[in-house]
C-alpha cells in the first residue's frame, strides 16, 4: 500500500511518497506520506514506512527494508514551527529518518526518528535505533538497542546490548578481518536488490499477459 498522509497540526502538508521506478514495494507493505525511496530498494511484506508524523523519511539507493521493519519518527513540526531536536541533518539536508545507501534493515528492526543509519551498515533482526546515529560500515547485531548515542564508523554492537552511553558507544569493538559478520551486509544487499528487480520484472510480465 502506497498512500498520502493526512493533514494535521504537526503535518501541515499532504505528501505522496516519492518512490523510484526501480524500487519494489510489496502489496502487503505500507509506505505513507513524506517518504523518499531511492533506487533498487526492496520493501518486503509487512514492512511499514510511515512519514505522517516526523518527516521526511529518506531511504537511499540499494537499501533494503525487510519483513516487519518499522520506520517512523517523532514530530518534526509543531504549530507551524520546526521541532529542531527531532531533526537530523545529513549532507546539509534535514530528515526525521535517513537510511543510507546499501543499508540492510533486517526482519522486525525499528528505526525511530530522529535517527540516521549511514551507508553499508547492517541493522539486525529486532534491533531498535531511536534518537541515535549509526555510522558507516557498522553492524548492529540482533536484539540490540541503540538509544541516544552516535555509533562510530566501522564498529559493531553485540547481540542484545542496550547501548545508552556515548562512552560505551566510543568503546565499541571495531570490525576486523576476524569478525564473522564483516561481509554479511554485502550478501544481503545483493540478494535484496536482485529480488527488487525480479519482482518488478514479474509484475510487468503479469500486466503484459492481461
Amino acid at each position: 500500500m502506497v498512500e498520502k498522509n493526512v493533514k494535521t497540526d504537526f503535518s501541515p502538508k499532504v505528501f505522496t511518497p516519492k518512490i523510484d521506478k526501480t524500487s519494489f514495494v510489496h502489496k502487503l507493505a505500507s509506505v505513507i506520506g513524506n517518504v523518499i525511496l531511492g533506487k533498487n530498494i526492496m520493501v518486503a511484506p509487512t514492512a511499514c514506512v510511515r512519514g505522517d508524523e516526523g518527516q521526511p523519511i529518506c531511504v537511499d539507493d540499494d537499501a533494503n527494508i525487510q519483513d516487519g521493519v518499522v520506520i517512523h519518527a517523532l514530530e518534526t513540526f509543531s504549530h507551524g514551527k520546526e521541532v529542531e531536536k527531532n531533526i537530523c541533518v545529513v549532507d546539509g539536508s534535514k530528515y526525521a529518518v535517513y537510511v543510507g545507501k546499501r543499508v540492510s534493515l533486517a526482519h522486525q528492526a525499528q528505526i525511530h526518528g530522529p535517527a540516521v543509519v549511514l551507508e553499508d551498515s547492517f541493522i539486525g533482526m529486532k534491533v531498535l535505533v531511536f534518537k541515535a546515529r549509526v555510522g558507516r560500515g557498522c553492524v548492529v547485531e540482533p536484539g540490540a538497542i541503540v538509544l541516544g548515542v552516535s555509533v562510530p564508523d566501522g564498529r559493531y554492537v553485540p547481540t542484545g546490548m542496550v547501548l545508552k552511553s556515548q562512552k560505551d558507544a566510543d568503546a565499541l569493538p571495531q570490525i576486523t578481518e576476524e569478525y564473522p559478520f564483516k561481509d554479511l551486509n554485502k550478501g544481503v544487499v545483493h540478494v535484496n536488490t536482485s529480488l527488487a528487480k525480479a519482482y518488478l520484472a514479474a509484475g510487468k510480465k503479469k500486466v503484459s499477459k492481461k
